[in-house]
């Protein structure tokens, strides 16, 4: 072969997997905007993302999510390290008898969200409420604490 070039074998050609580079490419978002860490064994294929709402008010910071069918019992809500973990499970089952036959139907649903908040919060004074499917978070800000400068000597 001239000039050293390698021959093309179609053995070495990879396969390209879109849904791999979509995962990979999340993954670097999330190291991007400092998300690292947030998906975990149950966030998988069939986990809802819920869009999140986040907004300053006074002196709070408050979140909100919709999450349909989700009663309060089955809501998860993890505050820590100025990052909020929301995770829930829905079942709904329903039966319908008819003449000649029974129809049984399941219906499994998991929510998870994880996200860093704008700044920092007091995690113990923290309190949430469902409404109508709308999950409201209040999460209290903490004061700034003042930068004390040292002189070096």
């Amino acid at each position: 072969m001239k000039f050293g070039l390698t021959p093309w074998r179609p053995a070495s050609v990879s396969s390209w997997e879109p849904f791999e580079e979509m995962r990979r490419m999340q993954e670097r978002l999330n190291r991007l905007f400092g998300e690292e860490g947030t998906r975990s064994e149950m966030m998988d294929i069939d986990t809802l993302t819920p869009l999140v709402d986040i907004k300053e008010k006074d002196n709070n910071i408050i979140v909100t999510t919709d999450l349909p069918g989700v009663e309060k019992k089955d809501i998860n809500i993890d505050i820590r390290d100025n990052k909020v973990w929301i995770s829930a499970n829905t079942h709904k089952e329903s039966k319908e008898e008819k003449e000649g036959y029974l129809m049984r139907e399941r219906t499994y649903s998991k929510f998870a969200r994880a996200f860093s908040l704008p700044s920092a919060v007091k995690e113990g004074e923290a309190n949430a409420k469902l409404e109508d499917g709308v999950l409201t978070i209040t999460l209290p800000k903490s004061e700034i604490e003042e930068k004390h400068r040292i002189m070096i000597e």
